[in-house]
């Protein structure tokens, strides 16, 4: 029997223009710092008007992951998206992005789902519809708050990506920074970690780190892990100057059987505490200017480090 179709829908008017939602809507890979339940994004495939991807999301307070085709229409402003992998109980799921301008100003946020269960039991269909219900809701929030910042997205929303070669084993490196639990040991600007692991892969990392001028920021972490290649993490909390920060530790072959780590991060940045955090007169740029330095230094830092245990050649346990 086929299984029966579902649908859902999930609206929230907003101030903002719809161009500016549907362009954020429209990033995927800066989905991790602006969504709450995004853990990653990875692209498989990207273009113009069509991608697919593959997404790491808490759904109901599990990680989860499934593959995703999408179509971007930014004329009609909608953005049509169709899983082509499912994750249990969910045997197919699909949607739609709405982006209606509103005839007083401002944008009707629209978010449609159509979906099945495998076995079409109704506490199974009540899960999936709980779990669209907290994401949706969460997802539609979390645009209108960025939407609605009084800043453009390109002012609040920075990318950046610090590399390093070195001579030793990427597998010894990824352990590296696999091996968050040992940190306070290894690298001096981590004071503390607190790390489990549950299902294997899957991370929850708490750590203070002492910055620059010596003070000390508490953040905890979700990470997934796909060894040897690459760690994507997302920070549940975060730094006073950020709303929102992502990253992705990536580790792969370079010339001459030599070793490429990138570091990359996506931070949201809440203009309301850059006075409070920078001080009085400080703007949006100097506060991607800090953001920039302290971020990038801390990943350099753990990237030399890195570096220095593969080329050692240790083959510790990690």
């Amino acid at each position: 029997m086929t299984p029966r179709r579902h649908t859902a829908e999930h609206t929230l008017d907003v101030s903002a223009r719809p161009e500016e939602l549907y362009d954020l809507v429209a990033d995927a890979a800066a989905w991790p710092a602006v969504f709450g339940p995004t853990v990653h994004v990875r692209h498989l495939e990207r273009g113009d008007r069509a991608e697919r991807f593959r997404i790491w999301a808490t759904v109901n307070g599990t990680v989860s992951d499934w593959t995703s085709r999408r179509t971007l229409d930014p004329e009609e402003g909608r953005i049509t998206f169709r899983q082509e992998r499912s994750r249990s109980p969910i045997a197919a799921m699909g949607g739609e992005w709405r982006f209606e301008a509103r005839p007083g100003g401002g944008t009707r946020l629209v978010l449609l789902h159509d979906f099945a269960a495998e076995d079409d039991d109704p506490k199974t269909v009540k899960w999936i519809h709980e779990a669209l219900d907290r994401n949706s809701a969460e997802e539609l929030r979390a645009l209108a708050r960025v939407a609605e910042l009084g800043h453009p997205a390109r002012d609040v929303v920075l990318t950046f990506t610090d590399t390093l070669e070195f001579c030793g084993a990427a597998f010894d490196a990824y352990a590296f920074v696999h091996r968050a639990d040992l940190w306070a040991q290894r690298l001096p600007h981590v004071s503390r970690v607190q790390l489990t692991e549950e299902p294997p892969g899957v991370q929850d990392l708490q750590m203070d780190t002492v910055t620059a001028d010596g003070s000390t920021h508490t953040t905890r972490s979700v990470r997934v892990c796909e060894a040897p290649s690459w760690i994507a993490y997302k920070q549940r909390v975060t730094p006073r100057l950020l709303l929102g920060h992502s990253g992705l530790w990536e580790f792969a072959p370079g010339e001459g059987g030599t070793t490429v780590a990138t570091a990359r991060h996506t931070v949201l940045l809440d203009p309301a505490a850059v006075p409070e955090v920078l001080g009085a007169g400080r703007t949006l740029a100097d506060a991607r200017a800090h953001v920039r330095d302290a971020l990038g230094r801390n990943s350099l830092a753990t990237m030399r480090h890195a570096a220095a245990f593969a080329e050692a050649g240790t083959g510790a346990p990690a």
